[in-house]
């Protein structure tokens, strides 16, 4: 089977005739989970097996945003409430050696949550960078204000979602942080010099360049491209992305849907794979909008296959979990930051 280079949502907690067909038609690389489509573990393993089925392929990457804090689509009463990334910056400052093992932990603990219902893919973790002023919509998700700290945070998290088998999603590349308005909304312009965004919020990211997928950021920097966001900005994913940063891996945009975009999602969708981009994200679960990514993108092919196909092919072995113990010892490393 050929698939085309967007990963898409659903819209309910099961798999609708039309979606059915839709999908069998133009078949994704890939899907997303949403709040919207999780009431049980039962239902959710259902559903993402029929996705699965669907295309054929039992590797199907299947995505979540799992972080934690404010975003945690599998939560209460089936599935534990995990720690906001602030609160591993909180423990790194106390003790880098704890505030890592408990990043590391608390990913391999959300990687076990995931892989016992098909999920294969987390959207994290993290490398914004926040600064005074900026909007809420990063906030306490960030593990703090410093490059280096942010990244060596962001390591432990995608090390320990790989000990589970679970791929992680670099985001918000080449950052988030400095943006005065939540991109589902509208769309961020940066104005920081160029000098000064390579000193701290691209350099938060270059130390992870090697992880295997990356999303980008529908934020605008100035300095650099003073019309388009990044994920639509062929000088930003050339010069930024793949060269100052230097991520080779698999790129994907953010949501195709979200109002920090302009056009029509149809426009929208060529903007993002004329930028760079390899694959289209588009999350809502409106089905005329996923008839309208679909037609605007090409079968995956190239660069974009095989950086596809390494992405899967990086996921590691399973290691052992002691799932009790495991939990008893994030309860007591995340008490030590405070409630």
């Amino acid at each position: 089977m050929n698939y085309r280079a967007f990963i898409t949502g659903v819209a309910g907690l099961e798999l609708k005739d039309d979606e059915r067909a839709f999908i069998q038609a133009s078949p994704p690389w890939g899907f997303i989970l949403f709040k919207r489509n999780i009431e049980t573990p039962e239902q959710v393993a259902r559903l993402v097996a029929a996705l699965k089925e669907c295309v054929g392929r039992g590797d199907a990457p299947v995505l979540i945003d799992q972080e934690g804090g404010r975003v945690q689509r599998l939560g209460p009463p089936h599935w534990p409430v995990y720690p906001p990334g602030a609160r591993f910056g909180a423990l790194y400052d106390m003790d880098p050696a704890i505030g890592l093992r408990t990043a590391r932990l608390c990913a391999r603990l959300i990687a076990a949550d995931l892989a016992e219902l098909g999920i294969n893919v987390d959207c994290l973790p993290l490398a914004d960078v926040p600064v005074a002023g900026a909007d809420a919509v990063i906030g306490d998700r960030a593990y703090g204000t410093e490059p280096a700290k942010v990244a060596a945070i962001a390591r432990a998290v995608s090390e320990g979602l790989a000990e589970g088998g679970i791929l992680p999603v670099l985001k918000h590349i080449p950052g988030h942080g400095r943006a005065t308005a939540d991109s589902h909304f509208g769309l961020p312009t940066v104005d920081t010099p160029q000098n000064e965004l390579e000193k701290t919020d691209f350099a938060a990211f270059r130390p992870l360049a090697d992880l295997p997928m990356a999303m980008t950021a529908h934020v605008v920097f100035s300095a650099l491209d003073p019309v388009h966001p990044a994920t639509t900005s062929a000088t930003i994913i050339s010069r930024v992305i793949r060269g100052g940063i230097g991520f080779q891996g698999l790129l994907m945009s953010d949501d195709v849907s979200m109002n920090a975009l302009s056009g029509s999602i149809a426009e929208r969708t060529k903007a993002i794979f004329a930028a760079g981009c390899d694959i289209v994200l588009h999350c809502n679960g409106n089905l005329d909008e996923m008839r309208e990514v679909a037609a605007e993108t090409p079968e995956l092919a190239g660069i974009a296959f095989r950086r596809a196909e390494q992405a899967l092919a990086s996921r590691g072995k399973v290691q052992p979990l002691d799932r009790g113990a495991a939990r008893a010892e994030l309860a007591a490393l995340v008490n030590r930051a405070g409630t």
